[in-house]
C-alpha cells in the first residue's frame, strides 16, 4: 500500500508539516477527526496521531475564544471581520506577493455604520465521538477497584453451619433419616435424607435472590424470584425456630403438622425451581 502524498512528498513528516492538511480535514468534517481517522488518512502511528489531535484540539479551543470575543464586539457595533487564527490553507495570495511594495495601498472607503442586528446565539459545537479501534488504546480510563467478597464468605460460614445443623436436626425429628436408594443392588446406596432440607431450601433461596437482584431476566421471572426468595428465607427462619423450640422442650418427635410441612418442602422447592427456570427462558 502506497503512503498518501502530503505536501508533495510520501515520506513521513513531522506534526508541524501535517497540521495544514489536518486543519483542512477538520474543516471538511466540520468537527475534530478521531485519532483513528488521522492514522488512516495520513498513515501515521498512534503517538503522532495523538500529538496531532492534541494540536488540533488546542487550536479549536483558541479559535472558539476568539469567536466568542468577536461576537461580543459585533453586538457592540463592531464591523471587524471574524479573524481566523489557523487557516486551513495558509498559502499566501499570489496577487499580494506580486504587488509593488512601493505602491501605496488604496484608501479605504468609509462604510456607514448600520444598526447592529440582534446577536444570533452561537450553536454549541458537539465533539465528534467515534469508537476507538486501535488495540493499545485504553477506553476504560482509570479502572475502578472491585469490592472484595472474602469477608462475606467468612461471615457466611458460621451461618451455614448453624443452618445446616438446624435443618438436619429438624429432619431427624420429622422422620428424615437413612434410606437405601438402591435396594437389591449390591449393598445399595444409603443416604441420610435429612441433608436434602438445607440443600434444597437454602440453595433455592440464595439462587432466587441472585436472579431477583441482578435484573438480567424478564419481568415475570424477576417478580417470581423476588417473592419465592422471600418465602424461602422465611420458611428457613421458621424451620430454625421450630427446631430450637423442639430441642429446648425436650421433644424427640415433632408434632404431625410440623412433620407434614417439612415433608412437603422438597416438593415445593422442586416446583419453584422448575417454574423459575421456565420463566427465565420464557422470552427465548
Amino acid at each position: 500500500m502506497t503512503a498518501p502524498t502530503i505536501n508533495g512528498t510520501t515520506y513521513p513528516q513531522p506534526v508541524n508539516d501535517l497540521l495544514p492538511a489536518a486543519r483542512k480535514l477538520t474543516q471538511e468534517l466540520d468537527g475534530l477527526p478521531s485519532r483513528n481517522r488521522l492514522m488512516k488518512e495520513f498513515r501515521i502511528g498512534p503517538k503522532k496521531a495523538n500529538d496531532l489531535l492534541s494540536r488540533l484540539t488546542d487550536e479549536r479551543t483558541q479559535q472558539d475564544r476568539v469567536d466568542t470575543l468577536h461576537a461580543a464586539m459585533v453586538v457592540h457595533g463592531s464591523l471587524a471581520d471574524r479573524p481566523t487564527l489557523f487557516p486551513a490553507d495558509p498559502t499566501p495570495d499570489p496577487d499580494a506577493t506580486d504587488a509593488d511594495p512601493d505602491t501605496p495601498p488604496p484608501a479605504e472607503v468609509p462604510t456607514p455604520d448600520p444598526t447592529p442586528a440582534p446577536p444570533t446565539p452561537a450553536a454549541e459545537q458537539v465533539e465528534q465521538v467515534t469508537p476507538v479501534e486501535y488495540p493499545d488504546t485504553n477506553i476504560t480510563g482509570t479502572s475502578a477497584r472491585r469490592a472484595v467478597v472474602w469477608p462475606v464468605i467468612l461471615l457466611a460460614l458460621p451461618a451455614f453451619v448453624a443452618i445446616w445443623g438446624g435443618w438436619v436436626g429438624l429432619g431427624k425429628l420429622t422422620g428424615f433419616g437413612k434410606v437405601n436408594l438402591l435396594p437389591g443392588i449390591g449393598d445399595g446406596w444409603v443416604v441420610d435424607t435429612a441433608i436434602t432440607l438445607p440443600i434444597g431450601v437454602e440453595t433455592y433461596g440464595a439462587f432466587a435472590l441472585y436472579v431477583w437482584l441482578t435484573g438480567r431476566v424478564p419481568a415475570r421471572a424477576a417478580r417470581f424470584a423476588k417473592w419465592s426468595a422471600i418465602a424461602s428465607l422465611l420458611v428457613g427462619a421458621l424451620g430454625q425456630v421450630a427446631y430450637h423450640l423442639l430441642i429446648a422442650a425436650g421433644v424427640t418427635s415433632a408434632p404431625w403438622w410440623i412433620t407434614t410441612l417439612v415433608a412437603c418442602l422438597p416438593v415445593a422447592v422442586l416446583g419453584m425451581g422448575a417454574a423459575l427456570a421456565h420463566l427465565m427462558h420464557a422470552d427465548q
